[in-house]
């Protein structure tokens, strides 16, 4: 084998054994038959299923709640984080903030979703609130495993910023929030974006986290999806997968895209 074929080889291996099986989950999502290992034909029953069982649908609309507002509050939060670690230099606590920000990058979500379970136990026997475990207890645990995420993604791009512009707008008399507006948000937009899709991205699949804080009606659609799993696959499964495989697939197209766009008109502009 020549040298020069190696990497592609292996590289296309790769990426064989890693896309192989969703590429299988998509094709059986449109098999006649109930077996999801046995092809029958090509069908679309199970998308009509799947949007006819009240349960899958139900869940999904509260994941997608819950991963909205979670995005939005982690992608809030995370940037103020990283305007403090980038801007303020060295203060009292520092090395806290530090800490509490990027920990849930590094705690298995067990001990995460544990840790808050008992947390939300507390306070309600404490103050009342929150009054039992549902979409309230899911968002904000997820927006505190989010946040770390969008904290790191944000404050790099707050390291590699040119500071020179900031300081020029302070110079023409601009005063911190205006420059914060005007010249630090545009230029980290992109950054922002994309923490705010991974901050979704992860709040969508989590499983054992929201297994943890979540109650009666909260039920998001991992969960769902497990406990029909853990009873055998079925065909609507794969229609939901599949569904979910082409919706992210369209966001991240169109994320890049949008990126795109904006650099090519920075570029034209310098």
């Amino acid at each position: 084998m020549r040298k020069g074929w190696t990497l592609p080889i292996l590289a296309g291996l790769g990426f064989v054994f890693l896309y192989a099986p969703i590429v299988a989950l998509v094709v059986f999502s449109f098999n006649e038959s109930r077996l999801v290992t046995v092809w029958a034909g090509f069908s679309t029953r199970w998308y009509v299923a799947l949007f006819t069982d009240r349960q899958i649908l139900n869940a999904a609309w509260v994941s997608l709640q819950i991963a909205v507002a979670s995005a939005t509050l982690a992608s809030i939060l995370g940037v103020l984080a990283a305007l403090v670690l980038a801007r303020f230099g060295r203060f009292r606590g520092r090395l806290l903030l530090t800490g509490m920000t990027t920990a849930p990058l590094v705690m298995p979500e067990v001990i995460t979703g544990l840790s808050l379970l008992l947390l939300f136990v507390s306070m309600e026997q404490l103050i009342g609130w929150p009054a039992g475990r549902g979409k309230l207890t899911v968002i904000i645990a997820h927006t505190t495993f989010c946040l770390a995420f969008v904290a790191v993604i944000a404050q790099s791009r707050l390291r590699d910023m040119d500071k020179s512009l900031e300081e020029a707008a302070q110079d023409l008399g601009a005063g911190p929030v205006r420059v914060f507006f005007d010249v630090t948000l545009p230029v980290i937009a992109p950054a922002i974006v994309a923490g705010w899709l991974l901050a979704f991205t992860l709040s969508l699949d989590d499983l054992v986290i929201a297994s943890f804080v979540s109650g009666p009606g909260a039920s998001t659609l991992p969960m769902v999806v497990f406990s029909k799993v853990r009873l055998g696959v079925s065909p609507d499964v794969n229609a939901l997968a599949t569904i979910i495989i082409a919706f992210v697939a369209v966001s991240v197209a169109l994320a890049g895209w949008l990126l795109y766009r904006q650099a090519r008109r920075r570029a034209r502009r310098e």
